[in-house]
């Protein structure tokens, strides 16, 4: 509301034509139709066109597999990019400001971003759903506190989210929890390091980007013209003067080897993660897994090919086992070690190595040991619906060999609880509920 309030002010002087936009996510039933009529309401008393949206939030994150933020993002952005196109509008103005900034780079470090990500929103970038269109953010130097200051002075109503205040979304408990922790007992000034941070990260970040890019630029130039003179040489023509080939990607600093090979997986279109770039960056012609059973490596030179995975037949071993009493077994390459035990209080498991705690009721009377199968679906803790095994697998980076060596328990109905390399089911994780837990523990046979 602040920002659409400073938007009209200024637009006599600028001569913007202004649409305002809102979507509404249904995530809160009457109180989201309340916010829709108060920037209805709004608009109207400016004289100013509203462009309307809405979606079934819920319902779109379980089909496609995403968080709900990540669900409303998504459908959030398709629409401002649809009005935009359909009025011909090539600028959409979001209200973020410093706050958000502060937030974002937490988050974003708590999920290992890189100097990218942590540089944070920029003012002016292209919209995800259509590059064509402008997102830009004219409050990203102004506080919260900026805003609710501007707010009072000129009697603008508001609402409040309701969901902000929850512990639902980690960015809430960055912003409720983490933040006023660091303010109060470590730097009161924390939002001022943090966005200075995120300029130094980012101006470095945005270099080490465009060196990267002028060094892939002056080899494919140097190839091209070697490729020139040898044609010139077969043909007998005179060739050219030779050219000068830019260094080795060896002696490159590895913040530029780094960007080179993300910026080509990118365009090959797949999700450049650190540990895919570092196995790439420190050996060459080796082909490592780059999902979607696709392989990858580099060259000498440091350009990345990729290649079709063949994926083996499925392992059709098993091995059942009753998990009443403690017990152990061999299978696939593992040593199984399990106990039941009474849970008096309701603590959340420590996570270690090798190890899980599960609600041993929910097993029942059997387990049965295997590997990977067609059509297996899993449903691991924070995943909404059950997924292909397959689809897991690929999102975790895990080489398509690789899977059917792994090992998978399902409890007495079938129902699949524990697979190695991934998180627990969902349907088996300890609630306050449960009375008895099952310490599950393996490890590898040759450690």
């Amino acid at each position: 509301m602040t920002l659409l309030h400073a938007l009209k002010k200024l637009s006599a002087e600028y001569r913007w034509q202004l649409v305002v936009g809102h979507f509404n996510h249904r995530l809160r039933g009457r109180a989201s139709d309340a916010d829709e009529r108060l920037v209805r309401n709004t608009a109207a008393a400016m004289k100013l066109r509203v462009a309307a949206g809405s979606a079934d939030v819920k319902a779109f994150a379980v089909k496609s597999k995403l968080s709900l933020e990540m669900a409303a993002r998504e459908l959030r952005h398709e629409f401002f990019a649809r009005v935009a196109s359909e009025r011909k509008i090539k600028t959409i103005a979001l209200a973020h400001h410093a706050g958000d900034q502060v937030e974002l780079f937490f988050l974003r470090l708590l999920r290992g971003a890189g100097g990218a990500g942590l540089a944070g929103m920029k003012w002016r970038s292209p919209s995800p759903a259509d590059k064509t269109i402008s997102l830009v953010r004219p409050l990203l130097d102004f506080s919260k506190s900026d805003l609710a200051e501007f707010v009072r002075e000129n009697k603008i109503r508001f609402r409040d989210d309701a969901t902000n205040f929850t512990s639902d979304f980690l960015r809430n408990r960055i912003r409720n929890e983490l933040l006023p922790l660091l303010r109060k007992n470590y730097q009161p000034g924390l939002d001022k390091a943090v966005l200075r941070l995120m300029e130094i990260v980012g101006v470095e970040s945005e270099f080490a980007g465009e060196a990267a890019g002028l060094w892939v630029r002056r080899r494919r130039g140097s190839e091209s013209q070697m490729n020139n003179r040898k044609r010139k040489t077969e043909k007998g023509d005179k060739p050219e003067t030779p050219c000068v080939v830019p260094c080795s990607f060896e002696n490159l600093p590895i913040a530029i080897q780094r960007r080179v090979l993300q910026s080509q997986l990118a365009e090959a279109g797949i999700a450049p993660d650190f540990e895919l770039i570092e196995l790439l960056r420190r050996s060459a012609d080796r082909f490592v897994s780059a999902g979607s059973n696709t392989s990858a490596a580099r060259d000498a030179g440091g350009t990345v090919v990729l290649r079709a995975e063949r994926i083996p037949k499925f392992n059709e071993s098993e091995r059942a086992v009753k998990p009443r009493r403690p017990g152990h077994a061999l299978f696939g390459g593992r040593h199984f070690r399990w106990r039941v035990e009474p849970m008096r209080r309701f603590l959340r498991p420590r996570k270690m190595a090798g190890v899980e705690v599960i609600d041993a009721d929910k097993i029942g009377g059997g387990i049965v040991l295997r590997h990977w199968r067609a059509g297996d679906r899993f449903r691991p803790i924070g995943l909404n619906s059950a997924a292909k095994l397959q689809d897991l697998f690929v999102n975790a980076k895990i080489a398509a060999a690789r899977r059917q060596e792994l090992v998978l328990a399902t409890a007495a109905n079938g129902e699949i609880f524990w697979v190695e390399g991934l998180r627990i089911g969902e349907r088996f994780k300890l609630t306050p509920q449960t009375s008895r837990k099952l310490i599950w523990k393996w490890s590898n046979l040759a450690v």
